[in-house]
């Protein structure tokens, strides 16, 4: 705590502090901004380098000291929300996914969209079936290297790059085979368009996982996507929720709730801590003002609780959906150039690329490394704790659907995949810039290379239900934290005690304050009321009045007698 006031305190000396922020081609922009700099400063200037026009579907995203993922609020200071010290690091990440993202109007939107979904596909967000899989890589291998080539691309080109968390000899030579012989002649404007329209489909497009807990302890993510609420557990989507369908979101301390119009449905999940679930629950207020209303002056400010004195309050602030899709329709530029993996980038201007990843580690190590740490993955969220709580159960399992089949349902479950749900950069800790090893070491537990400049990737994860400590050490802070979580437990729930109780006494004193106000203003009227006229008879009124009302009428008549009079000699 006392390092903490000192940081604050020397940082509030500084003028100007160095900002990086990690764009999605995995380049870093670098620029100074003032210390009463707000995030929209910051996040107009990512957008005037990056020459994006169609900017409301981005944001900037930062990790705190406490490894929590936190959106960059544009209206407020930029030094006020990140809690670490200068230099700031921050990254560039798709926000609010596009319905649909082929139909962008601009070829640079849809480019940064596409890196995006790369980017979900290889950290194990976007999951789907081995068909769909095989198809979205071979369009990625198209869109960076062109035309298939004997010459240059030898048997086996295709295991080189790395797309998934998890590879297979028969995926390899499936994607190398649809490469080959079916996206010959294809543009990588063209091959990321379709990407784009493939991925649209899975049942899994736009999320970004928020790992959780049901009443019953079991691992469970929580999403909100372009279409509405979505809960998945293993490989199956156990609930989803249309935007409209959604009525309220709440939380308190660890615990999240969902409530539907449709027969009163009321979802109870539990986040591995209080600022987790904060930020769960701000994002999903955010979408649902994004996806659901039909203009941004509807946007309203939504309270965590019931009570207007208890709990968290927060607006959105920006454009909602429709009104991006109709400022989007009056663009009328040249389009920009884009500097994409394989071509040469001109001097004149930054390059957007994003490379193969060449894996440094040997492809049978790599399997076997991915099993052991998805065992660890596995082992290491059983461990987490949760209360129990009333909630709805889950419905059983159905076959996998269409999207337009998916979308009808309300609360259906539906199989989307042959493997369980398991983000890595969701459930590991993130790793931060201060431990450099332990970066290195937890991209090669991810399936990454351990390249240095893989190693400056700036994909944030949220906590893990360890909550302290790197993975490495994850198994012995589980069991040395066990003891500690319940009275760091009772501490939160005393002091969430405490702030409510202030906060009832606070408003009881505004209100007898208001009260006395008006009393007095109604006692001093011409009011012939009988009870006002029995009070104003009072010689403790008398007294008032004349020893206390009168002066006080005097003084704030001659200081706006003075005040006019300067008004007037002006």
């Amino acid at each position: 705590m006392l390092s903490r006031f000192m940081s604050g305190s020397i940082r509030n000396l500084e003028r100007e502090y160095s900002c990086t922020v990690r764009l999605l081609d995995d380049t870093e922009y670098t620029c100074t901004i003032q210390r009463d700099a707000k995030g929209q400063y910051l996040f107009d200037l990512i957008c005037h380098h990056l020459n994006l026009l169609e900017k409301d579907y981005f944001g900037i995203r930062y990790v705190d000291p406490d490894k929590q993922r936190h959106w960059l609020e544009v209206t407020k200071s930029i030094a006020k929300q990140i809690k670490s010290q200068p230099p700031f690091t921050m990254c560039l990440r798709v926000k609010f996914y596009p319905p649909e993202p082929a139909a962008l109007k601009e070829e640079i939107t849809r480019y940064l969209v596409f890196l995006q979904i790369k980017r979900d596909l290889y950290h194990g967000r976007l999951l789907c079936k081995t068909s769909d899989a095989a198809m979205l890589a071979a369009f990625i291998l198209q869109a960076e290297i062109g035309d298939y080539d004997p010459g240059k691309h030898p048997e086996g080109y295709s295991s080189k790059f790395q797309f998934f968390p998890k590879h297979s000899e028969k995926l390899e030579r499936r994607i190398a085979d649809i490469h080959k012989t079916e996206l010959i002649g294809q543009t990588p404007e063209t091959s990321e368009r379709n990407f784009l329209q493939k991925a649209q489909m899975l049942e899994t497009y736009g999320v970004d996982p928020h790992p959780c807990k049901d009443v019953s302890g079991n691992p469970a993510f929580l999403a909100f996507t372009p279409f509405g609420f979505v809960v998945l557990q293993g490989n199956k989507r156990v609930h989803f929720l249309k935007w409209n369908e959604v009525t309220k979101l709440k939380f308190e301390g660890k615990t999240f709730h969902i409530y539907a119009n449709q027969k009163e449905i009321i979802l109870t999940y539990f986040a591995p801590t209080p600022e987790a679930c904060k930020h769960l629950w701000k994002c999903g207020v955010e979408h649902q003002a994004f996806y659901k209303l039909e203009k941004s002056s509807q946007v309203r400010t939504v309270s965590s609780s019931n009570l207007f004195f208890k709990g968290s309050r927060f607006r959105y602030s920006g454009r909602v959906a429709k009104e991006v899709m109709e400022q989007s329709a009056k663009i009328k530029r040249e389009p920009p150039e884009i500097h994409r993996a394989g071509l040469v980038p001109s001097r004149s201007c930054p390059s957007i690329t994003h490379g193969p990843r060449l894996s440094s580690v040997p492809r049978t190590r790599r399997r076997a490394v991915h099993i052991s740490i998805m065992e660890g993955l596995e082992s290491l969220r059983d461990s987490a704790h949760s209360t129990p709580v009333r909630s709805v159960s889950h419905g059983d399992c159905f076959m996998p659907r269409s999207r337009s089949q998916a979308t009808d349902a309300s609360d259906g479950t539906a199989v989307i995949s042959d493997e369980a749900y398991s983000p890595s950069d969701s459930v590991l800790p993130t790793p931060v810039a201060e431990h450099s090893m332990e970066l290195a070491v937890s991209r090669q537990i991810n399936g990454a290379p351990c390249s240095i400049e893989e190693e400056k990737e700036s994909e944030a994860g949220t906590p893990s239900y360890g909550e302290g400590g790197d993975f490495g050490a994850d198994s012995r802070s589980v069991r040395e934290g066990a003891g500690g979580d319940s009275a760091l437990s009772e501490v939160e729930q005393v002091n969430k005690f405490v702030l409510s109780v202030l906060r009832l006494l606070l408003v009881t004193i505004g209100l007898l304050f208001v009260l006395l106000l008006l009393l007095i203003i109604l006692t001093e009227s011409d009011l012939d009321i009988a009870f006002l006229s029995d009070i104003r008879q009072t010689p403790e009124f008398e007294q008032f009045h004349y020893e206390y009302f009168c002066p006080l009428r005097r003084w704030f008549a001659c200081k706006l007698r003075w005040v006019g009079g300067l008004l007037i000699n002006k």
